[in-house]
C-alpha cells in the first residue's frame, strides 16, 4: 500500500498537514512563515510528517506560477533507515510500509543520516526519531490515512501501489504539461521504488527532492565482504609472520 500525490491538483490548503497532526498527536509548528510564501513548516521533520511546499515561479511572459506539493516519507522499498537501525525500532509492516516503533528507539540517529531524502528527524526534548507511519493504525482497520481522507482535491491518493502506478501513468499521459513527470514510481530506481511517489510539474530539485536518490546502504554487503577478506588476509599475514619467528 502507498501514496500517489498528484501535485497538479494540490491547492496548498494544508488540510493534510492538519489532519496528520490531529490524528497522530504531532506537536504544532507554530506560526512562522519562514519568509517562504505561505510555507510555515519548511521541510519534513519530527514535528512535520506532511509538508506542503509553496513554490513561486516567474514565467517568461512575466506571469507567476504557483507550484504546490504535499511531501511525505517515501517508505522506500530499499530502506536505508531500516538497514542501519541497531534496535529494530524501524520496522517494515505487512503493508510494505516503514514505521518507527518509538517505544524501542534509543535516539542514536543512524536512521537520520541514512535517509537519502532527509525525512527522518529526532524530536527536540525527546531525542527519538519520528516520521510518517502512513497511519498504520488506520489502514490496519481498513481506513484511509488521515491526510488522504482530508485532501479535498484528491491530490493525495492511497491504495495498492500497482493500481496507483497505473493511475499515475494515465494521469501523466492525459496532462498537457511538457515538464510533467512521475517521481519515485519506478521499482528500478535507486531505492527500489518509493511507497509514496509523485506527479511533478517540474524537475525534482524545484520541489527540494533529490533527482537521483540512492539507498545509502546499497554497497554495505560488498563493503562487509571486502572487510572480511581484508581481515582474513591480515590474519594470514600475522600467522605467517608468527610461524617465521618460531623457526
Amino acid at each position: 500500500m502507498g501514496f500517489f500525490t498528484d501535485t497538479s491538483v494540490c491547492i496548498g490548503c494544508k488540510a493534510c498537514e492538519v489532519a496528520c497532526k490531529e490524528w497522530n498527536g504531532v506537536p504544532a509548528d507554530g506560526l512562522d512563515l519562514l519568509g517562504l510564501s505561505f510555507d510555515n513548516t519548511g521541510q519534513l521533520d519530527a514535528n512535520s510528517w506532511r509538508h506542503v511546499a509553496f513554490i513561486e515561479q516567474a514565467k517568461p511572459d512575466g506571469d507567476m506560477r504557483w507550484l504546490m506539493a504535499s511531501d511525505v516519507c517515501k517508505h522506500c522499498t530499499d530502506a536505508a533507515c531500516l538497514d542501519v537501525c541497531p534496535t529494530g525500532s524501524l520496522m517494515r509492516t505487512e503493508f510494505d510500509t516503514v514505521i518507527v516503533q518509538a517505544d524501542i528507539c534509543n535516539g542514536c540517529g543512524y536512521c537520520v543520516s541514512a535517509c537519502p531524502y532527509g525525512v527522518i528527524d529526532r524530536r527536540e526534548g525527546d531525542g527519538r526519531a519520528w516520521k510518517c507511519t502512513l497511519c498504520y493504525d488506520r489502514i490496519g482497520d481498513g481506513l484511509m490515512p488521515a491526510c488522504a481522507t482530508a485532501c479535498p482535491t484528491e491530490s493525495i491518493q492511497y491504495g495498492p501501489l500497482d493500481e496507483l502506478r497505473e493511475r499515475a501513468q494515465a494521469r501523466l499521459e492525459a496532462l498537457d504539461e511538457p515538464q510533467a513527470r512521475l517521481y519515485g514510481h519506478d521499482p528500478a530506481d535507486g531505492v527500489g521504488g518509493q511507497g509514496a511517489f509523485f506527479l511533478l510539474l517540474d524537475e525534482p530539485e524545484v520541489y527540494g527532492l533529490p533527482p537521483a536518490p540512492v539507498a545509502t546502504t546499497r554497497d554495505l554487503p560488498q563493503m562487509w565482504k571486502r572487510a572480511g577478506l581484508a581481515a582474513l588476509t591480515m590474519a594470514a599475514a600475522v600467522a605467517v609472520s608468527f610461524m617465521g619467528r618460531r623457526k
